[in-house]
């Protein structure tokens, strides 16, 4: 009589004929192949979660450095609180995919093929189930991966919604209760926990469906094998070590397909988190050294670094032009009107510039214009005489000084926030930069002094200390040119007029905005807007005579002060 197939032969030889020596020996090779595959799956596992991990730090990495490379108004427009999801959220369901798909991507389809090839080799005719069973399966995952894929979406975005509502409740707290709104950011912030609620359930009653679908399938396979198989044993064309082999193959093929199909579950949110992750890696191409309309055609890639930039005292300070503005607009995106309009402005070597207008003018966007925290959209921003869109990141930082209108402070120390300008300053040259910002004796006064410990935010200084110490990290560096947004908001008369002289006495290139009147006259020149546009520009005493929107200014500031 011919030997059955091996599997077939060692069931009927071992199990059905006893044969203790036979399994014995079978054993102990299964065992060492067993042994021989926990050792591979481990190392899968541990290959598979390194690339993970290294995927999902260099993923954090690329979002974090596009978003510091953003322009502020492609910051507004994803939101601070969707820049954190996505750095951290969304990086994590990418992560968690490229984990599954390395452990089960290799695995799977070789146990898959391995159990299809054993199944044809034990019985031919009952494989004709596994060709009937696997394409259902398939089936019920893609349909579930169809159908989840706007569901993840619409999660993600019920997810960045509900961090964002948490991230201003938390922020704004003094003002919730300043006017005791604690009852409506409560009910706000229920509206949109509740809605990620059903987002979430709505995703996961479909996965909830997939899992008794895929088992369904699974058992009602192996219930048509044991019903087929039990007739062909009853009329002696199948033996039961067949029938037991075939069974065993057959739950290796789906168990095979069913990791498959996990991986195939996750591939929806994760390719939701891939596209979220994608828009902030390409939205930072849209400021590159050389963007945006009117950006100069130097024929060369990358950033221009011309000598003539940093330090007043260099070939800038030589020029009969420090900064120029030549028919320079800008609309936010999706505006309907401009916020400047064709304003052209030349600032001299050692000059002091005062800006002034009436709210929503475009004073701030002015300054961010020269400081390039957007691009204009005409015109072009001059410093040197070179087109701010052509110098490097680090040539423009170090020829300018920049203290926004909301000054702030990150967490570490007074000397940790000063040298954001200049790492490698000394204390000398800390305290010169305070003593200009007139923050030196409130500093020296400090426990520790430099070393003074800063809160998140500045929050354990008052409002003027955070600006003066704004103020004097522009300055750190020595700047060719120094802008300055409404610096003197939180400033006493007479810290004003000593930080003003400071910098006169530095003969700092200065353009400050300011609606303080003793700042506009002691300006030496005086820039005008309204509506976008420059419609007055000279010293205080000729503007007041030439120029109705600046008188009003005055008389309107000067009647508040008088009050």
């Amino acid at each position: 009589m011919d030997s059955p197939p091996h599997t077939e032969y060692f069931y009927d030889r071992g199990v059905v004929a006893p044969d203790a020596a036979h399994v014995l020996r079978t054993g102990a090779w299964m065992a060492a192949a067993t042994l021989v595959q926990l050792a591979a799956s481990v190392g899968a596992a541990w290959l598979g979660a390194r690339t993970a991990l290294d995927v999902g730090r260099e993923l954090r990495a690329a979002v974090f450095g596009r978003a510091l490379a953003c322009a502020e108004h492609e910051v507004n427009r994803l939101g601070v609180s969707s820049l954190v999801m996505r750095t951290t959220g969304d990086v994590q369901q990418v992560q968690m995919f490229c984990l599954t798909a390395c452990t089960v991507m290799v695995t799977a389809p070789l146990m898959c093929l391995g159990g299809i090839g054993m199944a044809l080799r034990q019985d031919v005719a009952l494989s004709g189930i596994v060709a009937v069973v696997v394409p259902l399966l398939a089936l019920a995952v893609g349909w579930a991966v169809r159908r989840a894929r706007p569901l993840f979406r619409d999660l993600q975005h019920h997810l960045d919604v509900t961090h964002r509502v948490l991230r201003e409740q938390i922020t704004g707290v003094r003002v919730i209760r300043a006017f005791v709104r604690e009852t409506h950011e409560r009910e706000r912030f229920d509206r949109a926990n509740t809605d990620l609620l059903d987002a979430a359930l709505r995703s996961g009653r479909l996965m909830a469906v997939l899992l008794p679908v895929v088992m369904l399938v699974v058992n009602a396979s192996a219930v048509v094998v044991v019903w087929v198989g039990g007739h062909r044993m009853a009329d002696g064309t199948l033996r039961v070590g067949a029938l037991t082999a075939f069974l065993t193959y057959l739950a290796q093929i789906l168990t095979s397909v069913m990791a498959v199909g996990s991986l195939f579950v996750l591939l929806p949110r994760a390719e939701v988190s891939a596209e979220r992750i994608a828009e902030v890696l390409d939205t930072a191409s849209r400021q590159s050294p050389t963007a945006g309309p009117g950006a100069p055609r130097s024929g060369r890639p990358g950033p221009v670094s011309p000598a003539a930039v940093p330090g007043a005292a260099g070939p800038v300070g030589r020029r009969k032009e420090a900064l120029e503005l030549r028919g320079v607009g800008f609309r936010y995106p999706g505006a309907e009107e401009p916020v400047l309009r064709d304003v052209t402005l030349t600032v001299r070597p050692g000059e002091v510039v005062a800006v002034t207008g009436s709210a929503g003018a475009g004073k701030s966007t002015l300054l961010g214009l020269m400081a390039r925290r957007f691009d204009p959209t005409s015109g072009a921003v001059r410093l040197g005489g070179t087109d701010v869109r052509a110098l490097g990141r680090a040539d423009l930082a170090g020829a300018i000084g920049y203290a926004p209108q909301q000054p702030h402070l990150f967490s570490g120390t007074v000397a940790s926030n000063l040298r954001y300008a200049k790492p490698g300053a000394c204390d000398e040259e800390l305290w010169r930069a305070l003593r200009m910002a007139c923050a030196d004796a409130f500093v020296a006064g400090l426990p520790g002094g430099l070393d003074a410990p800063v809160r998140q935010g500045g929050s354990n200084f008052s409002g003027g200390q955070r600006q003066r110490l704004a103020v004097a990290r522009a300055l750190v560096h020595r700047p060719a040119v120094c802008l300055l947004d409404d610096p003197f908001s939180a400033l006493d008369q007479a810290t004003e007029a000593r930080l003003r002289t400071a910098l006169d006495g530095e003969a700092t290139t200065a353009v400050v905005v300011t609606q303080r009147v003793s700042a506009l006259r002691a300006a030496d020149r005086v820039v005008v807007l309204d509506e976008g546009r420059l419609v007055g520009i000279g010293p205080h005493v000729d503007l007041l005579d030439s120029c109705p929107a600046y008188r009003e200014i005055v008389l309107a500031a000067t009647s508040g002060e008088a009050a």
